[in-house]
């Protein structure tokens, strides 16, 4: 049993603690089978179920940064981390790749697109990266041509979560106003459009759905663009603003879970006339993935309480997503190897949790690049 105890901080309301509960117990009912390798229909089924119960709605604004309850949407990240990676994954990426319409996009496009995410009828996906532009946005080489009334996009997206799966995509692109990431823009396109292809699929160490897009001479109409031309890097760093904590959020829900399948292991495991918690060396373990743990889990909501009070986390959450997933790589492995041979079993928790924690280290920012924001940040703080 996951400890609860930080639902008691000063950080959330009584409704918060509420909806952990309430999710929790949901979860344990109906995500059992939400493992397995055939990461596609497990994550349509999720985005169904999770669209029916009304989570989804948690994940979707209805227009402006105010609209999102931040430390709700990383106390459901958190607890179906827990539970299960693909949900997360599947809530998580309803409310990225909806992200920029809730924040920017017009009145048609949100009454378009949101209801339909919202209810699990559509799934959305979120295309910034590029072959040589990830965390470096600016060497963005998509483009978007404006002819007439219509984009015409080339070129290519890759390691697109929903890729293959989703039925639009908010895709960014170069449309040349001004150089760097000044002259870029937003555009949603639906899955199926001419002269795009979403069908080359990635896979990776935790199976999720993943693709390259190529786009070649796609045409979209101008009203698919989302917000105004030339402000793509602001709708996308404005999106992962809301997202970023989120990630820290998730990953410790898999610590959180590491932990529990560590000590409960811990305990009934018999070595030596004793068991494996008796041993000085595992209690040690244990107290420093605990004392972790806890440290992650008030940078993040630290942040997640910060942005809903109105108040700029670009510092907060990304010192809470690099504390949150590199001391949840260091909590897994220490379970791995307390299960020592279990634990590196496929299909068992820890192998499973190993598996999975590793890519939240990298995407949404990898670690070396939120240490570069939080310096920058302590930086112009002192200057200022």
């Amino acid at each position: 049993m996951a400890d609860k105890d930080y639902l008691g901080w000063p950080f959330f309301e009584e409704r918060h603690a509420a909806l952990e509960r309430e999710l929790d117990a949901w979860a344990s009912a109906q995500l059992s089978g939400a493992h397995g390798r055939d990461a596609d229909a497990i994550c349509r089924k999720l985005v169904r179920q999770l669209g029916a119960a009304g989570w989804l709605r948690h994940a979707i604004a209805k227009g402006g940064n105010a609209a999102i309850d931040t430390r709700a949407i990383c106390l459901i990240r958190e607890t179906l981390a827990r539970h299960a990676g693909l949900a997360d994954f599947a809530f998580a990426m309803q409310g990225l790749g909806s992200g920029a319409i809730s924040l920017f996009g017009s009145e048609a496009q949100r009454a378009e697109w949101l209801p339909r995410v919202a209810s699990g009828e559509a799934i959305a996906a979120f295309a910034l990266s590029e072959p040589q532009a990830g965390s470096d946005v600016a060497a963005m080489q998509c483009s978007a041509v404006l002819d007439g009334e219509h984009y015409v996009l080339n070129g290519e997206k890759t390691w697109i979560s929903n890729g293959g799966i989703a039925d639009f995509y908010v895709v960014f692109a170069r449309t040349g106003e001004a150089p760097g990431a000044r002259g870029i823009s937003a555009f949603i396109v639906p899955a199926g459009t001419p002269g795009f292809d979403d069908s080359q699929r990635i896979e990776v160490i935790a199976p999720h759905p993943l693709a390259t897009l190529r786009f070649s001479d796609c045409r979209v109409p101008v009203s698919a663009r989302i917000g105004e031309a030339g402000q793509g890097f602001k709708v996308a760093m404005a999106t992962l603003d809301v997202f970023r904590t989120s990630v820290a959020a998730a990953a410790l829900g898999f610590a959180r879970r590491a932990f529990d399948e560590a000590i409960a292991h811990a305990q009934q495991r018999k070595m030596f006339g004793q068991t494996l918690a008796d041993f000085q060396l595992t209690q040690a373990k244990l107290a420093q993935m605990a004392a972790g743990i806890d440290a992650a889990a008030l940078l993040t909501y630290r942040a997640a309480w910060q942005r809903d009070q109105g108040r700029k986390v670009t510092k907060e959450a990304a010192m809470a997503k690099m504390q949150a997933t590199e001391t949840a790589q260091q909590v897994i492995d220490a379970a791995v190897q307390m299960f020592g041979g279990l634990g590196v079993m496929s299909g068992h928790p820890a192998e499973t949790l190993y598996r999975e924690i590793r890519a939240l280290r990298i995407y949404e920012g990898a670690t070396e690049v939120q240490q570069l924001i939080i310096a920058r940040e302590l930086l112009r703080e002192r200057a200022a």
